[in-house]
């Protein structure tokens, strides 16, 4: 999914700041230790989503396994409500039909909080997932923020009215107005926009005015205050009551608040410049975030202006909300404000030529980065993270206007990201698309190619046979041969595990004599993969590792590590079928650690089982015990089922743990596994208490990148996050939510583990 985890202790410090409220966190407080479902209702900008994060970190440590935040403000297909809710928990369904069942069974027995964010446009979808998770999971608590309630068996509804406005008149004394917090939030924003900005005698009638006129709305406020940088108050306050004045023909009389709302929208736009108006208006075809990149190439070629410029003076006035995502600068537009954006564009007669370029562009990028991805992963990956959510929205035009070709061209380039990232969703996509139209014989034979794949990945049979087939008769029809040989392959590899030996022989001996005339390193890996598989379906050892030494060898020159941690993952259990235990453990580290990098579930659970036979052959019951716990956690949480050639390692590891420490303590600790992260699991299988994966260690500070490998270093130094501040003459709260960012990269909970691993660095 477009999210890494969002456990709310690990947001940064903007997205917790908050101003005022207190009755009202007092009261969710008071309702949640009796009720299970809570839904803050009230219409857009009143400022629900920061009341629910305020709340629910202030009540995080009154849960076992914290609170958590899921986004849906960008989702816009209901049948991605579940799977965006496990991205959030840090679950994947990589290996699973179905995400419901993956994600209820990690529930099932937590106790946390979850924070579901903007319901309003997936009311249906949302309230039919809360509703599953409500019967399966008893420890659950569950905050959701919406328009409208759910309407659910259980939920309790608490109204979200705008902020509290200070008394007619702003006669009371400073210290009773800055107690409003229409005021408070007012005078903070106002102060981080200026820089000087105070509430005084001076200015306490058109401060309280002001706030009075803009109905307490938190976002209305917040666009008002950015302007103190260049009007005062007063001239605020009469530009915005001039406006109003418009609407209501020149009376006294109250707008709607969402008019209200609208017009300190209407006002802000109106202020920007011709080429701000123009891209303002545009960013809504971004359905999620967006880079500096993607905005060039949509939205701001035909302008002249400088892209970054231009973003940038739309931050500053809070039009813009500006993001760090994996190391880089993203952009969103907020929910109300795309709302807006989108009647503008719809004004200027642009949505047809915007929708064009957009989704020609996001097909064409794709598609060009498509054969390279499997060799840039670590780059790739993140990437496509960052761009799922537009992804998505193309794809979903294209099935709507029948551009059904771009659709699966598209759907097509993301294949390692279904691969690794999202298998069913991958699998719906490719469904839905190659039932609705075709593409040429390129595409259509790797298309295929991939539904298979994903079948072999979800143990479907049933529907990666036939996928594979077609994929097969294409390839062979349009002379395809790379094509051909993995199509070959792969099915091969399905014919294997569904107990078809003889037809995988054959397969694979077809797809041999094709790669003897091509020159294609990833064709002769497929052999090779699926002449080691069938070597361990045969218990044919020298076969199995004669084709995964040479696998490993040429999938590391090409720098393909997905297969290289498949090869590396047959070579160990060869080489541990065969006796030598020292050779196994070394490949199944290194395995592991390529796992941890690309962050491919099923390799980390395959590993970490494999390990932890090799701690209880080395007299290590406990880690053993811990191992397998991590290991079935990962493997849940993957939605995966046990390979059978792999299952009697699973189960020689456990036999041997339990008797070495008794049954109870050896569930003891492996409850105490399944606890564990899956950074501090890969820590505790490598033998390393500190060290995390191969990306911290060999790629040394690029692991974090520059400005937060700067922190790092400060943070080894000994200086305070203040300190920091001063010295990179950043904010105290940006260097916070670097800190924050470096302990969740690196698998740490604390300043003296930084310093440990900048120690070792260096």
């Amino acid at each position: 999914m477009a999210r890494t985890r969002r456990r709310l202790g690990n947001l940064p410090a903007e997205a917790t700041s908050f101003v005022g409220r207190r009755h009202q966190l007092a009261e969710i407080r008071q309702k949640l230790a009796s009720t299970r479902l809570l839904s803050l209702v009230g219409p857009g900008g009143v400022g629900k989503t920061r009341l629910a994060i305020r709340a629910a970190t202030d009540l995080q440590r009154s849960f076992r396994d914290g609170a958590w935040l899921v986004e849906l403000a960008e989702v816009r297909e209901p049948g991605l409500v579940t799977d965006t809710v496990m991205a959030a928990l840090d679950l994947r369904a990589q290996a699973s039909a179905e995400p419901l069942p993956v994600l209820l069974g990690h529930l099932r027995e937590r106790e946390l909080l979850l924070v579901i964010d903007n319901c309003e446009h997936l009311l249906d979808a949302s309230a039919e997932l809360v509703s599953s998770i409500m019967a399966a999971a008893p420890g659950i608590r569950v905050v959701v923020t919406s328009r409208e309630p759910l309407s659910v068996a259980g939920e309790h509804v608490v109204p979200v009215p705008p902020l509290a406005l200070p008394a007619a008149g702003g006669e009371e004394p400073l210290s009773r107005l800055r107690e409003a917090e229409s005021v408070s939030l007012f005078v903070d924003r106002a102060a981080a926009a200026s820089g000087d900005f105070e509430l005084s005698a001076t200015n306490r009638v058109p401060v309280a005015d002001l706030c009075r006129r803009l109905d307490g709305l938190p976002l209305a406020l917040e666009l008002a205050a950015v302007r103190t940088r260049v009007l005062s108050v007063e001239q605020i306050l009469e530009r915005l009551t001039d406006r109003f004045r418009l609407l209501t023909g020149g009376g006294r009389a109250a707008l709607p608040r969402h008019q209200t709302l609208e017009t300190a929208i209407d006002w802000s736009y109106g202020l920007l410049t011709d080429q701000e108006r123009v891209l303002t208006r545009r960013l809504c075809v971004f359905a999620g975030r967006f880079a500096l990149g993607d905005v060039e190439n949509v939205c701001t070629a035909d302008l002249g202006g400088e892209t970054l410029e231009l973003v940038s003076s739309l931050v500053d006035k809070s039009l813009v909300v500006k993001e760090d995502f994996d190391g880089t600068a993203c952009y969103r537009l907020h929910e109300t404000m795309r709302e807006y954006a989108r009647r503008k564009l719809a004004e200027s007669g642009e949505v047809e030529e915007l929708t064009r370029r957009c989704t020609n562009y996001y097909v064409t990028t794709f598609q060009a980065s498509a054969l390279e991805a499997r060799f840039q992963l670590l780059e790739w990956l993140p990437w496509v993270e960052l761009e799922i959510d537009n992804v998505r929205a193309v794809l979903r035009r294209c099935i709507e206007t029948g551009d059904v070709s771009s659709g699966i061209v598209l759907a097509t380039s993301l294949a390692w990201y279904w691969i690794t990232r999202a298998t069913s969703e991958g699998v719906r996509w490719l469904d839905e698309l190659l039932g609705l139209g075709s593409a040429d014989a390129d595409t259509i034979a790797w298309s295929f190619f991939i539904r298979g794949f994903l079948g072999v990945l979800q143990g479907d049979w049933t529907a990666a046979r036939p996928a594979l087939a077609r994929a097969i008769s294409t390839a062979r029809s349009a002379h395809l041969p790379i094509q051909l040989v993995n199509s070959l392959c792969m099915s091969s590899i399905a014919e294997n595990l569904a107990g078809e030996r003889s037809t995988a022989e054959d397969l694979l001996g077809e797809a041999v004599e094709v790669v003897s005339d091509i020159d294609d390193v990833p064709s002769r890996v497929a052999v090779l993969q699926a002449r080691s598989l069938n070597g361990i379906m045969a218990g044919d050892l020298d076969a199995v590792i004669a084709a995964a030494t040479e696998g490993v060898r040429l999938s590391r020159e090409a720098g393909d590590l997905y297969a290289q941690h498949m090869m590396l993952l047959n070579l160990g259990s060869a080489s541990l079928l065969a006796g030598d235990a020292a050779a196994s453990k070394r490949r199944y580290e290194e395995a592991l650690r390529i796992a941890y990098d690309v962050d491919d579930r099923i390799g980390e659970f395959y590993m970490l089982a494999a390990l932890a036979l090799h701690a209880a052959m080395e007299g290590k019951a406990r880690v053993a015990a811990q191992l397998l716990g991590a290991s079935e956690t990962i493997r849940l949480g993957a939605g995966a089922t046990v390979m059978a050639a792999l299952a009697p390692f699973s189960e020689q590891a456990e036999g041997a743990a339990s008797a070495a420490l008794g049954p109870a303590r050896f569930r003891n600790e492996f409850d105490a596994g399944r606890g564990l992260t899956r950074a501090a699991a890969v820590r505790l299988a490598l033998g390393q208490p500190e060290a995390v994966g191969t990306r911290a260690e060999s790629d040394g500070g690029a692991a974090l990148g520059g400005r937060r490998l700067e922190v790092a270093r400060l943070v080894a130094d000994g200086l305070s996050n203040k300190q920091i501040a001063g010295k990179l003459f950043l904010s105290e709260r940006t260097v916070d939510s670097h800190v924050r960012s470096i302990l969740d990269k690196l698998g740490f909970n604390s300043r003296a583990q930084i310093a440990g691993w900048v120690a070792r660095l260096d």
